[in-house]
């Protein structure tokens, strides 16, 4: 997927200062920020969205949370609490086609959100 941006950030084709990096997540600031925190956790392998994965993938998943979980820590809203969002389609808002989570946190949100 060479015209995928996230692909692109994986193979360090574009650079992006990575908060948490393991073999198979890279986490980074996004350049758009929605709350005070707002960090992309994305797989190193190219998924294209939620319903993209399979049975095969649960380990992917596991690997994202551990990441989430770290990056929390990291950050210092592990205790005040943090939103985890992931888009799935464009009428959800998914903007690239490369599975990735949202980690906002460093103010209130309301609910239900929009």
């Amino acid at each position: 997927m060479s015209a995928c941006l996230f692909c692109r950030i994986v193979k360090k084709e574009i650079p992006a200062n990575a908060l948490y990096e393991d073999e198979s997540v890279i986490a980074f600031n996004d350049v758009n920020p929605q709350a005070p925190v707002h960090v992309l956790v994305i797989p190193k392998e190219h998924v294209a969205r939620v319903m993209a994965l399979s049975s095969e993938d649960l380990s992917l998943v596991s690997s994202i949370h551990r990441a989430v979980q770290e990056l929390a820590k990291k950050l210092g809203v592990r205790e005040s609490g943090f939103r985890l969002v992931v888009n799935n389609g464009p009428d959800a808002g998914q903007a690239v086609d490369h599975l990735h989570y949202h980690l906002l946190a460093g103010r209130k949100f309301g609910w239900p959100p929009g």
